[in-house]
């Protein structure tokens, strides 16, 4: 118990994180940007096309700046050692409960011996985008309202007591009534949004309600606008506070 509070710690005063696909292509020039932009962490991960062999490639680009750096596992080969943290998603709202406890019970099975439990955090997946490759993969109900959303956010929060509740739009901006909903009924865990976040005003329309906002898709098309999206997410923050 300790130890998960002290991870826990870690990942608290993160109110903006750049998430960076091992399967997609970003300069040195972007990527150097993207790393001092002032963003509290780099998050590394993807859907499709994760291999251990891209993933230590953009591991060992991003170490090269003074910046916390996760990875958040969707293929047991891509499970590179040297991160700061691992994040390990359990998609709530999907049928298949291989996306639950399955690919987890089986990762445990193979690789139990070497996991770095002490520095692994669960995120609590509510997948609401159909339009998502993560949706197709897991088989994720996405035709739920906020009220379905804000229930499940409550299992991941009060009944399973996991340390993080995501709201994954991937792709999409996401309807903003439906994440007030969620807040409201999110108590311990960390609210964590992500997905179509393409201007300052939507960053900053996410981190009025959720206490981390993950900006992905952006850096690939517009980085300039995504860099953008850092300054508006601690401005809404220090609003906020005062």
């Amino acid at each position: 118990m300790i130890l998960m509070k002290s991870v826990q710690q870690m990942i608290k005063p993160w109110r903006h994180v750049f998430k960076l696909d091992p399967d997609r292509m970003i300069s040195d020039e972007d990527l150097e940007a993207v790393c001092l932009s002032g963003t509290d962490a780099i998050l590394i991960g993807g859907s499709t096309g994760v291999t251990y062999e891209n993933t230590v490639d953009l591991l060992s680009r991003v170490r090269g700046f003074e910046l916390p750096c996760a990875l958040e596992v969707s293929e047991l080969e891509a499970a590179v050692p040297g991160f700061d943290l691992y994040m390990i998603p359990m998609v709530l709202n999907t049928p298949d409960p291989a996306w639950i406890v399955g690919h987890h019970r089986r990762a445990i099975e193979r690789y139990g011996f070497m996991i770095p439990w002490d520095s692994l955090l669960t995120e609590g997946y509510i997948v609401l985008n159909s339009d998502s490759s993560v949706a197709r993969i897991t088989g994720a109900e996405t035709a739920i309202d906020a009220e379905e959303a804000a229930a499940y956010a409550q299992v991941a929060d009060r009944l399973m007591s996991l340390p993080i509740v995501y709201l994954e739009y991937s792709g999409r901006f996401g309807d903003m009534e439906t994440v007030r909903t969620v807040r409201e009924m999110v108590e311990q865990a960390q609210l964590f949004y992500g997905g179509g976040i393409t201007c300052e005003v939507e960053a900053e329309q996410a981190a009025a309600l959720c206490d981390t906002v993950v900006v992905g898709n952006i850096i690939y098309s517009d980085v300039q606008q995504a860099l953008l999206t850092v300054a508006a997410v601690k401005k809404t923050v220090q609003e906020q506070l005062d």
